[in-house]
């Protein structure tokens, strides 16, 4: 796919993640209503994720009608184009729920099976996180970078934890060790924040066990093109085991702390 196709496709992901960000301010004007639970009795879905992720496929079917579609809310459509949208309509509902900052929208495309358009919409922060795949990584249509941070013991890092509570209680053990030997910890509640905060230096690294592909397709797309790595604890791409991501230099000591402290089993 040639530069303007791909650009093409990242403006209908800006437009898409800009309508879902706005219906989303709109529900923070009203209560908003838990219709459902997932995994467990804590994992909450809402009225707006539900219309958000309505609004983005339907953005989406009368652009490209032959697109796939994978969407966290139940949309699962096979296409015939090669062309694969990954949505979160809501990444971090929790805070959207609690009218706290620190939740998006989260679009990503990709192209033959590789993610190539990453788009992050934090709507509370009027942010607007960007990438294409060789083409570097964008904030409000800025270029932004990962930090050069390079000791882990002055490394800002944040995590996230399951919505099970066993695996929630494992998870605070492993951070229990990981802590003495780190600056301090930070827990946002969105996998496509905390990623897009890695590419521009907000935070130095994060790691996460338990993401879905919607959670981290974008901002791990917009991480890698700031200069961070971005995988898990055997070499491979991020995935549902595991999700680590920072700047080169604190890649791989962050990686064998996280190792070493039982963080592949909690």
């Amino acid at each position: 796919m040639d530069v303007d196709e791909t650009d093409a496709l990242l403006a209908l992901a800006v437009q898409l993640a800009s309508d879902a960000a706005e219906l989303l301010l709109e529900g923070l004007k009203r209560e908003r209503v838990v219709v459902d639970t997932k995994t467990t009795g804590t994992d909450m879905v809402t009225e707006i994720d539900h219309a958000s992720e309505r609004l983005i496929v339907d953005g989406i079917l009368q652009a490209r009608p032959d697109d796939g579609i994978l969407g966290e809310e139940g949309t699962d459509r096979a296409g015939t184009s090669g062309i694969r949208w990954v949505i979160d309509p809501i990444d971090g509902t929790t805070n959207y729920l609690y009218g706290h900052p620190g939740f998006a929208v989260s679009i990503a495309v990709e192209i033959d099976g590789i993610v190539s358009v990453g788009v992050v919409n934090d709507p509370l922060h009027g942010e607007v996180f960007t990438a294409t795949s060789g083409g570097g990584s964008f904030r409000n249509g800025m270029p932004i970078t990962v930090s050069t941070q390079a000791d882990l013991a002055n490394a800002l890092v944040a995590t996230g934890f399951s919505y099970e509570s066993d695996r929630r209680r494992r998870q605070a053990e492993v951070l229990g060790k990981v802590i003495p030997h780190i600056r301090d910890i930070r827990r946002m509640g969105a996998a496509s924040v905390d990623l897009c905060s890695v590419a521009c230096g907000r935070i130095d690294a994060y790691w996460e066990r338990g993401l879905q592909p919607w959670d981290h397709a974008a901002g791990a797309l917009i991480a890698t093109e700031a200069g961070a790595i971005v995988g898990n604890l055997e070499g491979g791409g991020p995935e549902f085991d595991f999700c680590l991501a920072g700047p080169p230099g604190l890649f791989t000591p962050l990686r064998d702390l996280l190792a070493s402290s039982g963080a592949a089993d909690a």
